[in-house]
């Protein structure tokens, strides 16, 4: 492991808004914040989560965005999340958190209802493993679980196999789909989605690789 690596390892567990329970914690029900987010932040305000966050870009920027929202990163890397953690504690972001951990764990992290609202930007499109995509039915389920009722959903993605499992599984199950562009800078929208880039969406637009978006709420 690189010096660079353990350095941002070792700072991560000075952030007092970056949560890293381990597995046994989750698996045991042992992760006292479960259904008690609302006192973490000090507040009501609805909380919107990133799954697979990365360096956590879309947490900070729609954070200082609605300082009426609290909003949540997810990712197992430590070495990635460390840039949001660090960054939204300098600039004193009250409502952001970020939480290392497996996103399959995610109904152990989470209440029923405690959730307004997620965004998957970039996942794992996990060729040739449907069930493990971050919006198979398995995920939706469980994101069911946690939503409350008329919460949105949003993608964006560089894959077009995986956008495109995304779409049929939307029709399938049934749910509501609200928009959907398979190349988001050359389409009219102009909102929250267009805020901010990632690091790898960047790396992509580079390449000339158009960027897919869509939004939708579960049936």
């Amino acid at each position: 492991m690189s010096k660079g690596k353990l350095e941002k390892f070792a700072e991560n567990a000075t952030f007092p808004h970056l949560l890293q329970p381990t597995f046994e914690e989750l698996k045991n029900g042992q992760f006292d914040m479960k259904g008690r987010w609302h006192e973490f932040f000090g507040n009501d305000n609805p909380i919107i989560l990133e799954l697979g966050c990365g360096k956590g870009e879309y947490t900070v920027a729609l954070a200082e965005r609605y300082p009426g929202n609290n909003y949540i990163g997810i990712d197992i890397k430590g070495a990635r999340i460390w840039r949001g953690a660090k960054t939204s504690f300098e600039n004193n972001q009250r409502n952001v958190a970020f939480l290392r951990m497996r996103i399959d764990m995610i109904l152990n992290a989470f209440a029923p209802g405690e959730i307004h609202g997620i965004w998957i930007t970039f996942p794992d499109p996990q060729p040739g493993k449907a069930r493990k995509r971050l919006t198979s039915p398995m995920f939706l389920n469980r994101y069911k679980q946690l939503l409350s009722p008329g919460s949105i959903i949003h993608l964006k993605t560089d894959n077009q196999p995986f956008f495109e499992f995304t779409l049929e599984t939307i029709a399938e199950e049934r749910h509501e789909l609200l928009f959907h562009t398979f190349d988001l800078y050359n389409s009219n929208l102009n909102e929250d989605v267009m805020l901010t880039q990632t690091f790898y969406e960047k790396m992509f637009l580079a390449e000339g690789i158009p960027i897919k978006y869509l939004r939708f709420r579960l049936s």
